[in-house]
């Protein structure tokens, strides 16, 4: 890996596979650029560039980005034909969520998520995504992690964290259930609340969330790696049958399994 220095100093840029210097500069500049847009200080900024030699894949120009924007950690990641078009559309995802960020307490942001000239669409998020490694299921490992969520928190909190990681789904501790819960994106532009219970109203919710009719099964880890690979969703919400926590199984970018774990559980 390589890192770039320049005039923006703090934004780190690492590259895998034949990234020329041009387009590391480039990545530099931009997000470097992007930093202006912050609602505070960004006390580090790092983007890593992976330009992929397979020449099947469609998209083979991967960019993400980590920001860390006063102690607030926000995250891009994307995938294009070629790397300039990747880090355009990088520093654009980076954007519409520090302005997101500025404007959280606003509950009309989060209403109108695709009205603005700088939101992310749903349609322009797919295609922009990596794709999956097909890896062979009997080569798959799991990598284990906790979740983001520190503590408990409202609906509307775990939304905005949510689209400032960039994830597609996103484990919490529901404030006021107390249950594990997973808030997930839905095709129409809005949110789904995935819960054990169904105890939470979402009455005084400002995103457009609304429950999952499906309750997560109960199961252990072995039976709900069995669900993810015989069918066709990208993550399983599951109760642990031994612990009794939320924990979700999903299905790494490289092929691999990952597993997210409450942020108190016990590993």
């Amino acid at each position: 890996m390589s890192n770039v220095s320049g005039d923006v100093v703090d934004v780190v840029v690492q590259a895998r596979g034949p990234v020329s210097p041009a387009e590391r500069a480039y990545a530099h500049d931009k997000i470097g650029r992007v930093r202006g847009v912050a609602p505070g200080p960004v006390l580090f900024a790092r983007v890593e560039l992976v330009q992929h030699a397979d020449p099947a894949r469609e998209r083979p120009a991967f960019a993400k980005a980590e920001l860390d924007v006063n102690g607030r950690l926000v995250r891009g990641h994307v995938a294009s034909a070629t790397m300039f078009e990747a880090i355009d559309l990088l520093e654009a995802r980076l954007r519409a969520q520090l302005e997101r960020l500025a404007h959280r307490a606003d509950a009309q942001h989060l209403r109108h998520r695709g009205g603005g000239d700088h939101e992310w669409r749903h349609g322009d998020r797919a295609a922009s995504r990596p794709s999956y490694f097909p890896r062979p299921v009997e080569d798959r490992e799991l990598v284990r992690r906790k979740s983001f969520a520190v503590g408990e928190m409202t609906v509307d909190d775990a939304v905005l964290d949510l689209e400032l990681l960039d994830h597609d789904f996103y484990l919490f501790t529901n404030r006021e259930s107390g249950e594990d819960n997973v808030i997930v994106r839905a095709e129409d532009g809005g949110y789904e609340l995935l819960e054990p219970s169904g105890l939470s109203s979402l009455a005084h919710t400002s995103a457009p969330v609304r429950h999952r009719a499906t309750r997560p099964p109960t199961v252990g880890l072995d039976d709900a790696t069995q669900l993810l690979d015989d069918g066709s969703m990208a993550f399983v919400f599951f109760v642990d049958a031994e612990t009794g926590r939320g924990q979700v199984l999903y299905r790494r970018y490289d092929g691999h399994y990952g597993l997210i774990l409450p942020s108190d559980a016990v590993a």
